[in-house]
């Protein structure tokens, strides 16, 4: 008689052991969306007088768009009021004028840079970095303040030199308490900024935040000759409404286990069954025994060992009162220790399943594993193995 012998010629699937243990989970998938903002606040612009005596108020609205959930871009328009000073002679001479700067920034949300996107974050921080223009007008404070500092200058020279001196001393004041780049009308000048924001999360639609903005442009702006840019600083509280879904939820099964075996299948003889008994093994009276073989990684019984099992139900039906133990074996040439206790004990509970559908009686049998611990035969192939032992 002839039976398949089948040979392992991989390992099992990398992975699928730790796959068992994963479990399904849900995820939050970020949506692209735009959102509208509106804030107020207050400016400070740079100069050589009290910081209380340059600060302006200020307001900006705008409308943004995130791509993805780092990076986003948004068009504002910021506007109001700046302020400058300047100390001549012991007075302070101050002039305000209006603006209105339309502005593109590049947005980037840090929080969900480095800590990964959450819809549901109370405080998410950022930054962002801009540039556009700044259209300024009316400042004709500037032009007051600059002819009352010539006039202040030249009563000073009269008070020093009389009335004798004032030829020179009108060409003196014409220069010395100048505002250099003192300007009228409108003036449209380039503005970069940037700056970094923290939102408060209110509900999915609203949430409060406070922003502060470094913008710089050219020396001219402020009417002085400073022979360095100009710059004057933001600071916003306000409300962003969100447009449109932020975000949708996907649920990720778990993997199942897979236990992957790739083998090639061999027709040998089937060699006459030599019993080799270990020492963990007891020694047994036996009554009557037969040994069901079995493939590779399998646990069904083939038509080839069918005449056993009718055997084995033959003798307890002639011996009512034997008993019988199913004991199940796998070979240590193939798998896991883990993997073949399983395949053992599938083997036994095979043909226990078997005989018990054919009439033998649950009671009078007794399964047992022992994986791939114990070899009973020298052969490595023929340890596929259920060894039933009736007495």
């Amino acid at each position: 008689m002839k039976f398949k012998s089948i040979l392992l010629s991989s390992l099992l699937a990398l992975g699928c052991t730790a796959a068992s243990a994963q479990e399904a989970k849900t995820v939050n998938v970020f949506n692209p969306h735009g959102y509208l903002q509106v804030q107020i606040g207050g400016q400070e612009t740079l100069g050589e007088i009290g910081f209380g005596d340059l600060l302006s108020p200020n307001v900006q609205v705008g409308y943004g768009y995130n791509f993805n959930k780092v990076v986003g871009a948004r068009v504002s328009l910021n506007a109001w009021q700046s302020k400058a000073g300047q100390e001549f002679l012991g007075q302070t001479y101050k002039w305000k004028w209006n603006y209105v700067a339309p502005m593109v920034d590049a947005t980037f949300n840090l929080s969900n840079l480095f800590c990964g996107f959450n819809p549901n974050r109370l405080v998410n921080v950022g930054v962002f970095a801009g540039i556009g223009a700044n259209i300024a007008w009316g400042n004709d404070e500037a032009a007051t303040a600059q002819s009352n500092m010539k006039t202040a200058y030249t009563n000073l020279i009269n008070s020093a030199y009389g009335t004798t001196t004032i030829p020179e001393a009108n060409k003196v004041a014409k220069s010395d308490p100048a505002l250099s780049y003192l300007w009228d009308g409108s003036k449209v000048r380039l503005t970069g900024r940037v700056g970094a924001n923290v939102d408060f999360r209110v509900s999915e639609r609203v949430s409060l935040g406070l922003e502060v903005s470094a913008n710089t442009l050219n020396d001219r702006y402020n009417s002085k000759k400073a022979g360095n840019s100009d710059w004057y600083f933001n600071a916003l509280v306000g409300a962003k409404f969100t447009l449109g879904k932020t975000y949708t939820t996907k649920t990720i099964p778990a993997p199942k286990p897979v236990e992957k075996i790739i083998e090639r299948i061999i027709e040998k003889p089937a060699p006459a069954p030599a019993p080799k008994t270990e020492t963990k093994q007891e020694a047994v009276d036996e009554n009557f025994r037969r040994d069901i073989f079995f493939p590779i990684g399998n646990s069904n019984i083939a038509k080839s060992q069918t005449t056993k099992i009718a055997e084995i139900v033959t003798f307890m039906k002639e011996n009512p009162d034997a008993k019988i133990t199913l004991t199940g074996y796998a070979d240590k040439g193939t798998g896991s220790a883990a993997f073949n206790d399983k395949i053992a004990a599938r083997r036994a509970q095979t043909v226990y399943n078997t005989l018990a559908a054919k009439g033998v009686a649950k009671s009078r049998m007794i399964k047992k594993s022992m994986g791939s611990r114990v070899q009973p035969f020298e052969e490595n192939d023929m340890n596929r193995v259920t060894i039933c032992i009736a007495k």
